[in-house]
């Protein structure tokens, strides 16, 4: 079974600390992105988009106790470890009340903190998938395939992350916003009319396949999955 790249998210003040995290997650395959204050590391946070965080707790603007408590107040589950210089047994039942579901402090070792990222993503579930369901298709996450039956189609590596998040949301609206901030990045210029572009090249390979499933569009809003009526 093939196993998907893990998204990690480091939230860490020190830059040569972060580039350090960075490399090591790196060197396990993962896909990371680093910031260096709680700020950005709540908002980064917040898109969802993430398998692990990684986070301090001794941050510019926002501590890492209250990064943690802010995303368990809205209901993101992301897996936390957090880590600090300190080793006193208060600040880590601390973290650990705040929502952390892990704790190491500094300095540790490249492989301890390797396997901790392991155990916590473990307890997720989907990261383990190499296949995505609904109703009648099937998206393969080591091949970027489409299928539907015996009929599949290679989709690019947009079309790819675009059918993924909507697959994710199975029937509730992923806004263009989201799609936008998550398939292009939070800074880049793209604009409506590039999500527009890539909902109606996956419309056409939903065609292609003989799928009964189509990408609504709510107006104003966004897209989410569901089933054509039949004529």
């Amino acid at each position: 079974m093939g196993v998907v790249s893990l998204r990690i998210l480091i939230v860490e003040d020190e830059r040569r600390l972060a580039d350090a995290l960075t490399q090591i997650m790196r060197e396990q395959k993962y896909t990371v992105d680093a910031v260096y204050d709680g700020e950005d590391g709540f908002a980064y946070a917040k898109s969802n988009e993430y398998d692990a965080i990684i986070l301090d707790i001794m941050l510019p603007k926002r501590n890492g106790y209250d990064v943690v408590r802010a995303l368990r107040r809205e209901k993101i589950a992301t897996p936390v470890l957090m880590l600090t210089a300190r080793d006193e047994l208060e600040s880590k039942i601390n973290g650990l009340d705040c929502g952390a579901d892990d704790y190491m402090t500094k300095p540790f070792a490249p492989e301890e903190l390797s396997a901790r990222i392991r155990a916590l993503t473990r307890r997720q579930g989907e990261v383990l998938l190499d296949e995505m369901l609904y109703e009648d298709i099937v998206l393969e996450l080591t091949s970027n395939d489409l299928r539907c039956g015996a009929r599949r189609i290679r989709l690019s590596f947009k079309e790819f992350e675009v059918m993924k998040l909507l697959l994710l949301s199975q029937n509730t609206i992923v806004p263009k916003e989201q799609l936008i901030v998550k398939v292009w990045g939070p800074e880049s210029e793209a604009e409506d009319n590039n999500v527009e572009a890539y909902i109606s090249f996956l419309r056409k390979k939903l065609f292609f396949i003989g799928s009964k499933v189509g990408i609504q569009t709510i107006r104003k809003v966004g897209y989410r999955l569901g089933v054509e009526a039949e004529s």
